[in-house]
């Protein structure tokens, strides 16, 4: 637990600070997925249970994707100025076009779990999560429509709302 305690403060201060800030190289995605879905899901399943089951490590990744879009809507907003100030963000480095097929591809991949989830044995409880996808889709036709700040600060909010939503979703599931 110290162990990821350590990590976790470590990759927050690298995040913008340190010699090779991480958020300034395209890798803050990659670390919001592994410490907001991931570690987040897989420790708090650990203190709980005392081991790591595949059933947390599906759902961390799922948690981390729905969490790693929201860093990417909040970089689509801001690829102008991240740019000027050069900040490589991955919207900055491929453009909103592969920005928009990530935010898609993440969603898919969090909608996805709860079949995972069903495949390995949990019940059927654990699609709650798919109630969810009508406005996940809504999310990915406006990432592509908002030009103006007000939607895209609208959005990258009820993004937030949306990983809010799965999560209450799937740990229904779970208890169910």
């Amino acid at each position: 637990m110290l162990a990821v305690g350590l990590a976790s403060i470590l990759c927050g201060v690298a995040y913008t600070g340190g010699p090779w800030p991480l958020g300034y190289h395209g890798l803050g995605d990659v670390f919001v997925f592994l410490f907001f879905g991931l570690v987040a899901v897989t420790t708090t399943y650990f203190v709980q249970a005392g081991r790591i089951s595949a059933g947390a490590v599906v759902a961390g990744a799922a948690i981390g994707l729905l969490a790693s879009n929201i860093l990417l809507v909040n970089n689509y907003r801001d690829a102008e100025t991240d740019a000027a100030a050069r900040k490589m963000t991955l919207v900055v480095r491929f453009g909103r076009g592969f920005a928009r097929a990530q935010f898609a591809a993440s969603l898919c991949g969090a909608f996805a779990a709860p079949l995972v989830l069903l495949a390995a044995g949990w019940g059927p409880w654990c699609l709650l999560p798919l109630l969810a996808v009508p406005l996940a889709w809504s999310h990915a036709r406006r990432l592509a429509s908002v030009t103006a700040p007000s939607g895209q600060v609208a959005l990258l909010g009820d993004t937030g709302k949306l990983l809010a939503v799965y999560a209450a979703l799937l740990a229904a599931g779970a208890l169910l």
